[in-house]
């Protein structure tokens, strides 16, 4: 997808469970759209809000997507053949020998994505040095293709044994099937590392996904492009209407820009549409990618470096642990299967807005993680049957019913009321509407809870050390009594926070990874000038991959050089910069995450990783003066603001609680670096994408970055937070 010279509407639309939401920049603002999610084919919703948006003379897509995210969950891929060395068809699902639950005797193991049926050998044979010791014969890989074919797969993988050492072999197969008119994803081209079965299973993984995602964004394509020509036909006809006639061959002037799509990665960059098709695996955590993405952006505006990353959608929570800029780790699990390509260390689980409430067997409340989804939804979006969190904090007072979506959007009480009071009397519950209400949010904060455990006090962080980044349409609700639970001193609400996941993708730079085993081993000094070598041809391949997008050449490319390392004999690597002092870097690493370190014990280089990012223009922001700090903000003096109205709230008793537009306490434009309005809640604070709710007595203001920030401590905070 070669760049345009001339200027395109840039657009960034992230799908969730229940709202797709979009961003883009219009005349130096940015602008927010939600609409209502289509489950059955995501590019349905994408093409509505487009057309909302106006997208006549081009445009480009950024896209976050979930297609590959749910078909792994729901087991709706391909059916792929497998083609390995001989002798090691089995590896996908043998697997390694760590039991998920230990003492669980009738816990099954998560069956692998090929049958048993459908998994080739190929005799061949390449040590671990990389010699090659078997090829394969012409007259076997003739038959090699004739028995894959005739099994019939939509798609193919091929991962041979110590291809990542010496690819000739797994070369000599892929040609051999290059013609089958099926997909295929070869190991040493997807993840060329050792460690066989974490290396099969993410090609097996994309394999399965490669069919479903390039009829997917063919569609989008499809669906962009009809857009587009629907737009241009109005613009033609009412420049026809003001001129008498149309101008000629306007439809197809070459002057027009073309529009272009790309995808958002599991590694926190974007990628051309046709690399997505190609590597689907890259994108199964498409959107968390990007809210972590934003949520890192905005709270760097205002000075916090350490963040908790909370983002509360319609189906899941997405929770991450973020010092400074967002980071990749190289093995992941997904839906429990390994993959090995780069991914944002996200935690997600299943409690989001559409969660459903459910009393289980022995009369205890439960919710999710099953979700109403955008189809039927919650009960006040006028077709669910069944308690969702949604409906619990429209009867707690949290959600007004008036204000959602701007008011575009009416949220029926009666209805909610209604149909809750008698699902809890089929239930033969006999709690009122207001205790099964707070119930169901304290027990979905408690799951949430869990998760921020898991990505801060389970990984060695100290919660008091970081800011809650809340965000998604649900985030703002729950943030502050979560923040609580954790003595999480400070909340930040971003601009736009049911949207931030796709300002994340908006302000995404293009990224492309590359890795390389080498198994080298070192006591106390990297054999630098052999290190510089291995990179050189990393960075050859990331320009001939930019090259061949046709990327302009004058754009650079920044490259991040990191290494996998570990002492000889352990089974597991951690991953440091390649520059300064690397094996002390590597030391303090591994004290920072152990405990101890071994200054005497050789070091083993494992992998070789180069990043290589193409910048993405930033959005203006107000520049952050060394005035506005969170100690001036907190000598302010506070200002009377006029709420909107005034509701009858339930926090652990009901009280009447000011409503405030968030617009109304934004920072005086002609000031834009000074202190703005400091209030206490208790407070609702409604916005177009999302509603913030503030506990009794705590400060909260917007400060100079259009960040709301709750102060739950009364201490002085650090900027170095």
């Amino acid at each position: 997808m070669a760049e345009s010279a001339n200027p395109t509407l840039r657009v960034a639309i992230d799908t969730g469970g229940t709202f797709t939401d979009c961003v883009w920049l219009q005349a130096g603002q940015l602008k927010t759209l939600k609409v209502f999610s289509t489950p059955d084919d995501p590019s349905r919703a994408i093409a509505e809000a487009l057309a909302k948006i106006g997208a006549a003379a081009g445009v480009t897509l950024l896209h976050g997507t979930t297609v590959g995210t749910n078909a792994l969950l729901e087991r709706k891929g391909a059916r792929i053949a497998l083609i390995t060395t001989a002798g090691f068809e089995d590896v996908i699902e043998i697997g390694r020998q760590a039991r998920p639950r230990l003492y669980d005797f009738f816990f099954d193991r998560i069956p692998p994505l090929v049958a048993r049926d459908m998994r080739f050998g190929v005799h061949e044979r390449i040590d671990a040095a990389g010699r090659v010791l078997q090829r394969p014969s012409d007259a076997k890989l003739a038959q090699l293709r004739e028995t894959v074919l005739r099994a019939q797969p939509e798609a193919i993988a091929i991962s041979l044994l110590f291809s990542f050492a010496n690819s000739e072999n797994e070369a000599r197969v892929a040609a051999a099937l290059a013609d089958s008119g099926k997909p295929f994803s070869v190991s040493h081209e997807i993840l060329p590392e050792f460690r066989e079965y974490e290396r099969t299973s993410t090609v097996v993984v994309n394999a399965y996904l490669q069919p479903l995602m390039q009829s997917y964004m063919e569609k989008l394509a499809d669906r962009v492009a009809q857009v587009e020509q629907a737009a241009r036909k109005k613009q033609r006809e009412r420049s026809s209407k003001n001129n008498d006639a149309a101008s000629p061959g306007q439809e197809k002037s070459p002057s027009q820009p073309r529009s272009r799509i790309f995808v958002m990665q599991s590694s926190g960059g974007i990628a051309a549409l046709e690399s997505a098709a190609r590597e689907p695996v890259r994108t199964v955590l498409s959107g968390p990618a990007g809210g972590l993405v934003g949520a890192a952006a905005a709270a760097s505006h205002s000075g916090f470096t350490k963040i908790l990353s909370f983002d509360m959608g319609g189906t899941s929570t997405d929770v991450a642990a973020v010092q400074g800029e967002s980071s990749a780790g190289n093995q992941s699990e997904v839906a429990g299967l390994p993959v090995g390509v780069p991914m944002l260390d996200i935690h997600t689980v299943g409690a989001g807005g559409g969660s459903l409430a459910r009393f289980d067997t022995g009369g205890l409340l439960r919710v999710g993680p099953e979700s109403a989804g955008a189809d039927p939804g919650p009960i006040c979006y006028g077709r669910g049957t069944q308690p969702t969190v949604t409906d619990a904090n429209l009867l707690l007072g949290r959600l007004r019913p008036d204000r959602f979506l701007g008011g575009e959007f009416t949220l029926d009480l009666e209805r909610t009321r209604r149909i809750t009071a008698e699902w809890l009397k089929k239930q033969r519950s006999r709690l009122s509407l207001a205790q099964f209400a707070r119930g169901v949010v304290r027990v979905v904060n408690a799951n949430m809870e869990r998760a921020l455990r898991v990505v801060s006090i389970e990984r060695g962080y100290d919660p008091r050390d970081f800011a809650l980044v809340a965000f998604g349409g649900a985030g703002g609700l729950h943030a502050c009594e979560l923040a609580e639970a954790l003595a999480i001193p400070t909340v930040i609400i971003p601009a736009r926070p049911g949207a931030l996941s796709a300002f994340g993708i908006l302000v995404s730079d293009v990224v492309k990874d590359f890795s390389r085993t080498l198994l080298w081993r070192f006591q106390s000094q990297v054999p630098l000038a052999e290190l510089q070598k291995e990179f050189r041809q990393l960075e050859t391949a990331a320009q001939k991959s930019f090259a061949d997008e046709h990327w302009q050449s004058h754009r650079p490319i920044h490259y991040e050089k990191t290494l996998d390392l570990r002492y000889r004999g352990q089974g597991y690597e951690l991953n440091v910069p390649a520059k300064g002092d690397i094996v002390a870097r590597f030391h303090e690493e591994h004290q920072r995450c152990y405990g101890y370190r071994h200054a005497a014990r050789e070091i083993e280089l494992v992998t070789l990783r180069l990043r290589a990012r193409l910048r993405t223009p930033q959005p203006a922001r107000q520049p952050l003066s060394s005035k506005t700090t969170r100690a001036a903000a907190q000598r302010a003096s506070v200002t009377r603001v006029a709420p909107v109205e005034r509701a009858r709230v339930v926090f652990e008793k009901a009280e009447i609680t000011p409503v405030f537009e968030r617009s109304q306490l934004s920072p005086p434009r002609a000031s834009p670096t000074t202190a703005t309005r400091i209030l206490r809640g208790p407070a609702v604070i409604t916005e177009y994408s999302a509603t913030t709710v503030i506990p009794p007595g705590k400060k909260f203001w917007v400060d100079a970055q259009e960040n709301l920030i709750v102060q739950l401590k009364d201490q002085p905070l650090s900027r170095k937070r």
